[in-house]
């Protein structure tokens, strides 16, 4: 060939398209009638073989896949703290005034128990991890159905005379798998569930 052939090139790739009606109309003289229409078919072919630019979308092939981002974390329970301890009838509870308690600390049988009410699947377990000033406390919980309450939350419970426990006593934040954090704030009722687990009482 006269010119050199460029490097991974194809002999499609080599054709000029503006060529074409120059040799068509060079060998139409002369050229017998079969072999010419033949000449021009070949010329037509390999000058449409060019495969076509794939067409893109958005900035992308569009081929391409959407992931879907993660959830972010649902906000901390008792972000604008608010929320204070109650008791009632022996059981302390944190919530605000006239809603559902975010937490609850009940003695039974020597053991501290922990609430945290919110939903969670039959059959689950994960760990509540309590945060204080001064230590961090990993409580096991399960799915625990209530009485007289519909479906499952978590619940757990410590010996009482254990001095993790104390964990209560004081300011703490607490975090469940999927569940969120909450803050919590100090006062006399958990204290008060504290100490008589504390006594045995």
């Amino acid at each position: 060939m006269a010119s050199r052939r460029r490097n991974g090139a194809s002999d499609s790739d080599l054709i000029d398209p503006g060529l074409i009606g120059k040799a068509i109309l060079a060998y139409s003289v002369g050229v017998k009638p079969i072999r010419r229409a033949a000449l021009t078919a070949f010329i037509l072919i390999a000058a449409c073989s060019r495969p076509a630019p794939q067409p893109q979308g958005d900035g992308g092939p569009v081929d391409a896949h959407r992931l879907a981002l993660p959830e972010a974390d649902p906000p901390p329970a008792n972000a604008d703290g608010k929320a204070v301890w109650r008791s009632d009838g022996g059981v302390a509870r944190f919530g605000v005034d006239g809603a559902d308690p975010l937490l609850t600390l009940g003695c039974h049988d020597g053991r501290l128990v922990i609430t945290r009410p919110i939903a969670a699947e039959l059959g689950a377990s994960a760990l509540f991890a309590i945060e204080g000033p001064r230590r961090i406390v990993r409580v096991p919980v399960d799915a625990t159905a209530l009485p007289g309450q519909r479906g499952y939350v978590w619940q757990g419970s410590m010996d009482g005379h254990d001095v993790d426990t104390d964990v209560f006593t004081g300011p703490f934040t607490g975090t469940l798998p999927g569940g969120g954090l909450i803050k919590v704030s100090s006062g006399d009722p958990a204290r008060e569930i504290v100490r008589r687990c504390h006594a045995g009482q």
